[in-house]
C-alpha cells in the first residue's frame, strides 16, 4: 500500500516511512490517526486491511472487517457511485477527491471526505486490490424512527 501510494502519487502515505523499519510502519499505520483500508481485486472485493481508526469508526473487529465484501461499507443506494469512482481510480490509478456517506455496523452513518483512493500493485506491479485513506468524516443524523399509532 505504502509504496503504491508513493509511486502514483509522487508523495508518502506519511512523513518519514522511509527512515522506518518494515515493523515500524505497520506498527504506525495501524495505530494512525487516520482511516487506512485495502480491498482485494476480486469481482466482489473483500477487505483485506483495516487499521485500528477503521475498526473503530466502522465498529467491526479485525476478524469481521477482512471477511466482508468492501460494497458493505457503503449503503445500497450509493453502490452505483461507489463503483464509478472505483473504476475511475483503476483506469486512473488513483483519485484524491472521493467523498460519500458510509454505514457502521451499528448502522449509523457519516459523511467522508477528502478520501484519496489508490491502486495497489506487488512489487512485479500486477494489480492486487485498492486502498484508501481519510482523516475527515462527520457523523450524521440517524433517521427518525416511525411512529407507531397510538392504542385507542
Amino acid at each position: 500500500m505504502v509504496e503504491s501510494f508513493r509511486r502514483l502519487l509522487g508523495r508518502p502515505l506519511v512523513k518519514g516511512a522511509e527512515h522506518l523499519s518494515p515493523d515500524a510502519l505497520a506498527e504506525h499505520l495501524y495505530n494512525a490517526p487516520f482511516v487506512l483500508l485495502s480491498h482485494t481485486n476480486a469481482s466482489d472485493p473483500i477487505f483485506c486491511y483495516a487499521n485500528r481508526k477503521a475498526q473503530e469508526l466502522f465498529g467491526y473487529a479485525w476478524s469481521e472487517f477482512t471477511q466482508m465484501p468492501s460494497r458493505l461499507s457503503a449503503e445500497p443506494v450509493s453502490q452505483e457511485d461507489r463503483e464509478r469512482l472505483l473504476e475511475q481510480a483503476r483506469t486512473r490509478g488513483y483519485i484524491d477527491d472521493y467523498k460519500g456517506v458510509r454505514i457502521a455496523k451499528n448502522g449509523s452513518r457519516f459523511w467522508i471526505d477528502d478520501v484519496i483512493l489508490w491502486n495497489v500493485a506487488d512489487d512485479a506491479g500486477n494489480f492486487v486490490g485498492q486502498a484508501a485513506s481519510f482523516s475527515h468524516w462527520t457523523m450524521l443524523a440517524a433517521a427518525p424512527k416511525a411512529q407507531m399509532p397510538s392504542a385507542p
